[in-house]
Formats: structure tokens, C-alpha cells, sequence
């Protein structure tokens, strides 16, 4: 009877146990099922609500637009301070106390920024504004040069049937002359407007700096707060391996940004020489054009181009040719010896791939996808070929 009673007991504490034990399995399961369900409904509404979804993204850019700035700047004056900090200081100089390197390193590349951007605001800009005054001013005359020009080849060549051209010319003259000159007299009060506006500005932008600063100062710091957070959400190796393939992909992506800007800083800068040595018209704004289309991968300096030409041409054919002929010069020095002297292959994309991502990001960012398209896609692309290589390797294929 002891033992009969005994037995029942066990049956009755196991039952018992049975009805409030977790079973961790199915546990799991429920809170990854609560956790999806729930950011897709989230999705979903963000959705659904679209117009108010844009403006409060909107609002949150605005409110953060100070610590994103900071931060892009802090992005591209990070290699210049490990520039002086390592090669200069350390290197050349044997300076021992890290700190003081820092410092001066980062003193001396925002001092640098600073002066090449005042030089640009006090020379670049009022050169800007007067060639595109000045293109506004000799509409006319271009448009009157233009009828001359028809008349000289009326009587150079009597068969040409230029009475056409010319009436065709003279009907359309005035809804052109009036788009060009309400165009081109609407930018020149969006400029000055502009310029005026930069001044509201100016808070954000010194809270921009501050945070960049910062930014430089605490970058080991950060970078190992967001290792230890990287840690902490993934087991070891994955963590590793997630790390190590963000600082391959960081590196791609900014080598090509701001070896790209370098390269087409120095194309301006040719170009601009040229230009005022020949006595070319309108050499800082076309030298502009040129060296803030060179960023685009192999369209860019044709894309430059055209602007180019057709102002010149308004002035003179044969300043356009040579222009022309300059430009097919300097792609074809940058090309073949400045990009990869600067840039390298560090993109490892092909040409196809190139064109691609040119097309996909000028379709949907305009200019500005057109540029960083490329190095989303170099990026995009390693990322690929990396979990590619690891899966073969896992299934012991070699390809």
C-alpha cells in the first residue's frame, strides 16, 4: 500500500509540475512570433499612413540635422586627422604624447577646411555669380550674333534655303529669349537669397562642428561602445566577422568618396588653368560645371560638357571646339592616369556594374545618386561575394 501510494504522489507532483512548466522551445517561438507580428503591424500602419510617415521622418531629420551634419563631417575629416596624426606627427616628427598628436591633428585639418572653404566663398563664388550675370546680360547679343550669322551664310551660300532657318529663329526668338531671361534672372535672386538664408543657419552649423569635433576626439571611444553593443547582440564569431566586414565595406565606400572628390577637385583646378591661359570665356563657371560633374563615373566629364560648350558656342565656335577638345583631353588623362593614381581598384567593380549603378541611382536620386550609386553597389556587391565565398565553402564548393 506504502509503495502504491508513493507512486500516485509521484503522478500527482509530475501533473502538477506539468501544467506550469516552460517549455523553452515553444517559449522562444511565441516571443519571436509577438516580435514580428508586431513590427510588421508597425510597418503596415507606417504605410498606410504614408503623408504623415514622410513628415515625421521629416521632422525627426530636421530635429537631428545638426548631428548628422556633424557627423558626415566628422566621416570626411577623419582620414585628413589620421593623416597628420600617423604620417606627419608620429612618423615624421616621432611625436610621443598621443593626445597632444590628436589635438594638433585635428586643429590643423578643421583650420585647413576652413581656409579652402573661405577661399572658395571669397573667389569662387563672386567669379560664379559674375559669368552667370554676365550670361544673362548677353542674351540678346546672342541671339542677335545669331541672326548675323544666318545673314553671312544667306550670302555665302545663295542655294542654302536660310530663310527658313531664320523665320523659324525669329517666331520662336521671343518665348526663348523670355525662358532664358526668366530663368536665368530667377537663379540669380535664388543665389543671393540663398547666401542671405546661410546665415539662419549658422547655429546649426556651429552645433554641427561641436559634434564633429567631439565626434574626433571620442572616436575610440565610440568605436569601442558600439564593438561592445555588437558584442553584446551577437555570439563572438559572428560579431567578429560583422565588424570586420563594416570596416572593409566603410573603406571602400569612403576611399571612393573622397578619393573621387580629390580627383575631381584637381580636374577643376586643370581645367580652370587651361581655360584662363588659352582665354577661354567663363573659366570658374564652366571649371565648376567640370569638376562637380567629373564625381559621376565616366558620363561625368561629358555631362560637363554640354553646358560648357553651349555657353562658348554663344560666344565664339572656335572657343566651344577647343574647349571641346580640352575636355576630351582631360578625360582621357584622368582616365588613364590621375583616377588610378588616386583611386586605384579598390572598387573591383566592373564596367557593366559601374553603369549600373549610375542609371539605378541617377533614376531615383537624381545627380546625387549617380555619384554615391556606385560605391553603394562596390559595397553591396563585396557583401554579396562574401556570404557567396561562405556558403561554397560550407558546402565544400570550389568555384
Amino acid at each position: 500500500m506504502a509503495k502504491e501510494q508513493d507512486k500516485i504522489n509521484r503522478i500527482n507532483t509530475t501533473e502538477g509540475k506539468s501544467q506550469f512548466y516552460k517549455n523553452n522551445k515553444y517559449y522562444t517561438i511565441s516571443i519571436y512570433t509577438i516580435i514580428t507580428i508586431t513590427f510588421l503591424a508597425v510597418i503596415v500602419k507606417l504605410i498606410w499612413k504614408w503623408t504623415s510617415t514622410i513628415a515625421a521622418i521629416e521632422s525627426i531629420f530636421n530635429m537631428l540635422a545638426p548631428f548628422l551634419i556633424g557627423m558626415l563631417i566628422a566621416y570626411v575629416l577623419n582620414p585628413l586627422v589620421k593623416l597628420f596624426d600617423g604620417k606627419i606627427f608620429e612618423k615624421l616628427f616621432k611625436m610621443k604624447n598621443r593626445n597632444m598628436r590628436k589635438g594638433l591633428s585635428i586643429l590643423i585639418s578643421y583650420v585647413l577646411v576652413i581656409g579652402l572653404l573661405t577661399v572658395c566663398i571669397s573667389v569662387v563664388i563672386p567669379e560664379l555669380y559674375n559669368s552667370i550675370y554676365n550670361v544673362y546680360n548677353g542674351i540678346n547679343d546672342y541671339y542677335n550674333n545669331f541672326l548675323t550669322f544666318l545673314d553671312k551664310m544667306a550670302v555665302k551660300y545663295p542655294d542654302l534655303d536660310i530663310a527658313y532657318i531664320t523665320k523659324l529663329a525669329e517666331s520662336n526668338s521671343t518665348k526663348v529669349v523670355e525662358f532664358l531671361q526668366n530663368s536665368i534672372g530667377t537663379i540669380l535672386p535664388i543665389l543671393y537669397n540663398t547666401s542671405i538664408s546661410v546665415i539662419s543657419w549658422i547655429l546649426n552649423l556651429i552645433i554641427a562642428l561641436m559634434v564633429s569635433c567631439y565626434m574626433l576626439i571620442d572616436k575610440e571611444k565610440l568605436i569601442r561602445n558600439f564593438k561592445r553593443l555588437i558584442y553584446v547582440i551577437m555570439k563572438k564569431n559572428t560579431a567578429e566577422r560583422f565588424i570586420s566586414t563594416l570596416k572593409d565595406a566603410n573603406e571602400i565606400f569612403s576611399n571612393f568618396v573622397i578619393g573621387k572628390a580629390l580627383d575631381s577637385l584637381i580636374i577643376g583646378i586643370i581645367c580652370f588653368i587651361f581655360m584662363k591661359i588659352v582665354g577661354l570665356e567663363y573659366a570658374m563657371l564652366i571649371s565648376v560645371i567640370v569638376g562637380i560633374t567629373n564625381m559621376i563615373p565616366y558620363f561625368g566629364p561629358f555631362i560637363g560638357a554640354i553646358p560648357g560648350s553651349i555657353l562658348l558656342l554663344t560666344v565664339n565656335w572656335k572657343m566651344a571646339f577647343v574647349f571641346i577638345i580640352w575636355i576630351v583631353v582631360l578625360q582621357q588623362f584622368d582616365g588613364l592616369y590621375l583616377g588610378p593614381k588616386i583611386l586605384g581598384d579598390r572598387l573591383g567593380l566592373r564596367p557593366l556594374w559601374i553603369i549600373f549603378a549610375i542609371t539605378v541611382g541617377g533614376y531615383f536620386f537624381g545627380p546625387i545618386g549617380m555619384f554615391l550609386g556606385v560605391p553603394t553597389v562596390a559595397v553591396i556587391a563585396y557583401l554579396l561575394d562574401r556570404w557567396i565565398t561562405r556558403v561554397l565553402i560550407k558546402k565544400n564548393i570550389d568555384i
